[in-house]
């Protein structure tokens, strides 16, 4: 006689799947999300128009491009606070290679996309070879190419920023790739946000569908045991830098062909938005924990609160006050969230 197996209880069923949403990185950020939509709607009549809701998109792919890599280099463990300059670093060797050399521009897009992914190595490199945090590494360089950026823009142009490159050839070509407007629904929407979903799917795809994604979570959670069963901790986290400066070097390109024009001085303090925007997605400080789609609703948070502020017609100088707020929110939802998620396993 065969004993049939007690059938599972359909509420502790339904009580672990609840469980494991909570436990999702991003569920808190997308409940902010939500929240702040249905707020700015009410409170901003032009909040939902189709063009006002483009603006919020090109500001949400502004944030949101750097802000994926920042994610994953957050998950590892680790930050780049040389983000923000390092992306006007990008713009500003592409610009200045081919208008001083009379070059096409995809000359000055390749010779720049080498230059940034060798600084994002040098910041693996020095990280790992030297032992020292992260942060101060990334701070050294941080200052070093702002240095750069201001001093060689001025050595080479004689002034603070590139000479526009709208005549030059290859540049219509350039900006089809990197900054082209098109058309939806009759609404103007930049290519951007297009790349940005681009990279947050490929993102999203590394950190649960590959070996490398495991690596990742790994690093973030414990350099040491990462080590000791196998995983290749170096050029995990030499290639983590390496992706925050190939998506500098892609948003560089960006702010180049949209504007025809650098300004050496961009880029300062940006770092600490990319980092706001993975945090307020569910990125730990801490390392190990985080996701891709996270960062891409904290960056469309970004988006609907600076543009939110405007349409509401309220004193923009309240915009970081509002912003550190949201910082402080998110990272106490995340860890409340997390660990009733882990208690309930």
């Amino acid at each position: 006689m065969t004993i049939a197996p007690p059938a599972a209880d359909e509420r502790i069923a339904a009580r672990s799947s609840f469980r494991k949403l909570l436990g999702r990185p991003e569920i808190g950020a997308l409940i902010g999300a939500i929240v702040l939509f249905v707020f700015f709607s009410l409170v901003a009549d032009a909040f939902l128009r189709a063009s006002s809701f483009s603006t919020v998109l090109y500001s949400s792919a502004s944030m949101g491009i750097m802000a994926v890599s920042v994610s994953l280099l957050m998950i590892g463990g680790e930050f780049d606070l040389s983000a923000g300059v390092m992306v006007t670093s990008s713009a500003l060797i592409a610009s200045m290679f081919s208008y001083e050399l009379t070059l096409n521009v995809w000359v000055g897009v390749v010779v720049s996309l080498v230059v940034t992914l060798a600084l994002g190595f040098l910041n693996g490199l020095l990280y790992v070879r030297t032992g020292l945090p992260s942060f101060i590494v990334t701070l050294g360089t941080f200052f070093m190419l702002a240095g750069l950026n201001l001093g060689f823009t001025k050595l080479i142009t004689h002034n603070v920023a590139t000479p526009s490159i709208e005549d030059m050839d290859g540049f219509s070509q350039a900006r089809a790739v990197f900054a082209r407007d098109f058309t939806i629904g009759g609404v103007q929407v930049n290519i951007s946000v297009l790349w940005w979903i681009v990279f947050v799917a490929i993102a999203t795809w590394l950190l649960l569908r590959t070996r490398s994604g495991n690596w990742i979570f790994a690093v973030g959670g414990s350099a040491a045991s990462a080590r000791a069963v196998g995983v290749p901790v170096t050029r995990t986290k030499i290639a983590l830098f390496m992706g925050v400066s190939f998506t500098a070097w892609f948003y560089g390109m960006h702010i180049l062909f949209n504007f025809k024009s650098v300004q050496s001085g961009e880029g300062v303090g940006n770092e600490f938005f990319y980092i706001i925007c993975a945090v307020v997605g569910g990125c730990l400080l801490t390392g190990g924990y985080g996701s891709a789609i996270g960062a891409a609703i904290g960056a469309f948070i970004w988006g609907m609160t600076s543009n939110g502020i405007v349409y509401a017609e309220w004193n923009p100088d309240w915009f970081k006050f509002f912003l550190g707020a949201m910082l402080l929110a998110a990272t106490v939802v995340n860890l409340v969230v997390r660990r009733r998620a882990e208690a309930g396993k």
